[in-house]
């Protein structure tokens, strides 16, 4: 059983999950760290309040805090557009690769074209 847990655990595809998430985790403290200490006081020098968290209204006796979804928003928007970019350079890399495997298989099927029509001919 811990062998099968072994083979289990240094798969690449479980590897590959957890550097993602240990990356991730850290890429979120550093979106949040961009959005409260840069991107918030430069919103604060136009509507004279630091911290976007503070934005709220009340109706009736319910606070509604509006700043900190749109704090929570503008790090989900970074966070996307960082992705989005791994993304489609990632994309990039891929498709290079499958041109190269197409041509390797045209290659292949090619000689066995060649192959087939010499016994043909041999054959006859």
């Amino acid at each position: 059983m811990l062998r099968e847990f072994k083979n289990f655990i240094l798969r690449g595809n479980v590897l590959d999950l957890a550097v993602g998430v240990i990356i991730g985790s850290a890429f979120t403290g550093l979106v949040t760290s961009l959005v409260n200490n840069l991107i918030n006081p430069l919103i604060g020098m136009f509507v004279q309040s630091t911290a976007l968290a503070n934005f709220y209204f009340y109706i009736g006796k319910t606070k509604f805090t509006y700043g900190a979804f749109l704090n929570d928003t503008i790090n989900f928007v970074i966070t996307a557009f960082v992705v989005f970019i791994l993304i489609k350079f990632v994309n990039r890399l891929i498709p290079h690769k499958e041109k190269e495997k197409q041509e390797n298989q045209n290659k292949e099927l090619d000689t066995l074209i060649e192959i087939r029509d010499l016994l043909k001919i041999k054959s006859k």
